[in-house]
């Protein structure tokens, strides 16, 4: 049973950074790729970021975060992080950390196939 367990979320103002953290268990965490998603209010769910299996290397994002996040993975502690600078009002959503079944990343929600509770960040201006 592969648990995914998001954590890191708060409220922060405009300008401000946070780092959200995902632990994973039940399996080989470093084999395969994972991604953080979001959804705001009433949107869809939406991808933010994504990194490969087995290393750091590797990494994809949205247009809208591009500069601003950093994903990176902790094969040791099977955690994967997601670095947000120069935060937004905009970044305003619950966030969502996911993982494949294969070593590669991919941008669809439908490839992923475990998924967290979400962690809530909340942006002020």
């Amino acid at each position: 049973q592969v648990q995914l367990v998001e954590s890191g979320g708060g409220l922060v103002q405009a300008g401000g950074s946070l780092r959200l953290s995902c632990a994973a268990s039940g399996r080989t965490f470093s084999n395969y790729a994972m991604g953080w998603f979001r959804q705001a209010s009433g949107k869809e769910r939406e991808f933010v970021a994504a990194i490969n299996g087995w290393s750091n290397t590797g990494t994809y994002y949205a247009d809208s975060v591009k500069g601003r996040f950093t994903i990176s993975r902790d094969n040791a502690k099977n955690t994967v992080y997601l670095q947000m600078n120069s935060l937004k009002p905009e970044d305003t959503a619950v966030y969502y950390c996911a993982s494949r079944t294969i070593a590669i990343v991919s941008r669809a929600l439908s490839d992923y196939t475990h998924w967290g509770q979400g962690t809530q960040l909340t942006v002020s201006s």
